[in-house]
């Protein structure tokens, strides 16, 4: 736990000037709080047994000092309500800045086994609450220490009966708050993750609301909702159990310092050892007392919220990406894009059995390739091999003799252009979506690119042309156009490696026609991967590959392969 609070005390290093401003506003305030009661017990002892122009004499002074004092105290507070919440505001945009980053460079692997809204949860809402703990918990803390302190000593020197009539009660509120502070941040945990469990379930239905109306299921999915709501409450419910018990214990300790100091002070005004003007002052300075005694119970949630929003936090912090740059790695020059894999293995996860074994494959430059077989057999993992989205277990690959784990991934992936059956599409405009493939692009380069893609002619057709919005994930387009789309974008990114990942298995046949026609035109010259469902688009490949468990069964043109009578012409005939 030391280490996590010394991690969570670093990102204050870019802010220390408006911190310690922060902090010293929080002192000028809380002692502005503990003049007050000093001045009540001036009046009370003192002025009011003087002449009456002395009294008005001494007032005037009195009141400008006490405008003076509120002057300040006004400022200490807009000080810390206004800077300290902007150094809250840039702490919460460094860590979101730093964990947006982190995850950018966490590989496939990792995207995998997670859910989009738990991550959500993790940069939003959990961001916010370590932000709050960062801001308010300091200047908290040192507004009650200082209340604390001060109330301590001046009530001492006004009578040390009733200090002790107050502090007797104190060492039993202490421990019944350490008593409740370790199950209330376990409580505080659950509700975390119970709270990212619904941000996920609510990004998954509205990210396939179409799917759930077309099988008219909003039921079952209020169903489901439900369930991961009800289990949010009963967690809710069980921190505030324990919320509540700890609120109420502490307010009834504070409750009888009160009562304890008025008994006492009673008992001693009877036997003449205090004055009423003393046990007056004795009294304001215990509301000085106990506020922040209520602080810190606040703080003590507030700590509970933060601290546990930061273990989260640090958790995806502490999660090392598994496929990240050499420290030697070197950028990759141009290349041709000959490719060649030495007996390559691969598995997904440890103890798991290899999705791939012993693959022996070269690829000379613009060579184009196709990649059939069963379902399963891995076509989509080896092309996904060559990016480096997921690492090799066993062997190498190498493109133009270079080793791809020797190279930086930004190079590598720089000359590798993908075309998939889900088309990914960024909400904005179609100009947009195209520059995607080359950021600097100029507006007549992106229409180039989409002229190449054949997909100007549908583009035009639009009111706004290029500047049309396509809606979240381009719902406002048909899959034929989407997929042009996403082909425009790799013409103008213009790399020498190519991979089709079953670009045309969901169209139509009169999209897969124009799509097909812009992919055959977008491999010209260039090393193309091309994994097939449709074993009629890819008849005219110069190598097809017959992948099965086992590995690269069959290797050929359309025409040898159905002559050798093996598994091709097994798929081929099931196919037509």
């Amino acid at each position: 736990m030391l280490s996590m609070i010394k991690k969570m005390i670093s990102y204050y290093r870019p802010y220390l000037k408006i911190f310690f401003a922060d902090l010293f506003f929080a002192t000028l305030s809380a002692a502005v709080v503990l003049t007050i009661p000093l001045v009540v017990r001036y009046v009370t002892s003192t002025l009011i047994y003087m002449e009456p122009g002395a009294i008005m004499h001494k007032l005037a002074i009195i009141a400008a000092v006490l405008a003076v004092l509120l002057a300040i105290d006004c400022y200490s507070r807009y000080y810390i309500g206004n800077y300290g919440h902007v150094m809250g505001a840039k702490i919460e945009y460094d860590m979101r800045k730093e964990i947006f980053e982190h995850m950018q460079r966490l590989s496939f692997s990792f995207y995998d086994n997670a859910k989009v809204g738990q991550l959500m949860s993790r940069i939003t809402s959990d961001l916010f609450d370590i932000t709050e703990l960062l801001h308010h918990g300091p200047e908290n803390i040192i507004l009650s220490v200082l209340k604390l302190t001060g109330a301590f000593i001046i009530l001492y020197n006004i009578n040390g009966y009733l200090v002790l009539a107050a502090f007797v009660v104190l060492p039993f509120m202490f421990a019944f708050a350490f008593h409740l502070n370790k199950k209330m941040r376990h409580a505080f945990k659950t509700n975390r993750e119970k709270i990212a469990e619904i941000n996920a379930q609510i990004e998954d239905n509205l990210s396939g609301i179409r799917v759930v109306k077309s099988f008219a299921n909003e039921d079952i999915e209020g169903e489901k909702f439900k369930i991961g709501n009800d289990g949010f409450l009963s967690a809710k419910k069980n921190s505030y159990r324990y919320m509540g018990t700890f609120q109420a214990g502490v307010g009834t300790f504070t409750t009888l310092i009160q009562v304890n100091v008025i008994i006492v002070g009673a008992v001693l005004i009877a036997y003449k050892r205090i004055n009423i003007s003393d046990l007056i002052t004795f009294l304001l300075y215990i509301g000085v007392f106990t506020d922040p005694i209520r602080t810190l119970v606040d703080f003590t949630e507030q700590f509970q919220n933060g601290y546990t929003g930061f273990e989260r936090f640090r958790e995806i912090m502490s999660i090392v990406p598994d496929i990240k740059d050499e420290p030697s790695a070197i950028e990759l020059p141009a290349v041709k894009g000959n490719i060649k894999f030495e007996n390559v293995s691969f598995q997904y996860q440890e103890n798991q059995e290899n999705v791939l074994n012993h693959i022996n494959l070269t690829v000379d430059s613009g060579a184009y390739v196709a990649l059939v077989g069963p379902s399963g057999v891995g076509k989509t993992t080896l092309c996904s091999l060559i990016p480096r989205f997921y690492d090799v277990t066993d062997g190498r690959i190498l493109i133009d003799g270079h080793d791809i784990r020797n190279v930086t991934l930004k190079s590598l992936r720089n000359q590798i252009g993908i075309v998939q059956q889900d088309v990914y599409l960024f909400a904005g405009t179609i100009l947009e979506n195209i520059r995607y493939g080359r950021p600097d692009a100029t507006d007549d380069e992106i229409i180039e690119a989409a002229k190449s893609a054949n997909a100007h002619e549908f583009i035009m057709s639009f009111p706004d042309g290029y500047n049309t919005d396509i809606g979240q994930r381009g719902i406002k387009l048909s899959g034929g156009q989407k997929q042009r789309l996403s082909i425009a974008r790799v013409f103008l990114k213009n790399p020498p490696i190519l991979i089709f990942d079953e670009a045309t298995s969901a169209l139509d046949n009169e999209s897969e026609h124009v799509v097909q026609e812009s992919l055959e035109k977008l491999a010209k010259n260039r090393t193309t991967f091309v994994i097939a469902h449709r074993l009629t688009t890819i008849q005219n490949a110069e190598r097809i590959l017959v992948l099965t468990e086992e590995g690269i069964a069959e290797s050929g043109t359309h025409k040898e392969l159905l002559e050798k009578g093996g598994v091709y012409e097994h798929l081929y005939n099931m196919h037509m």
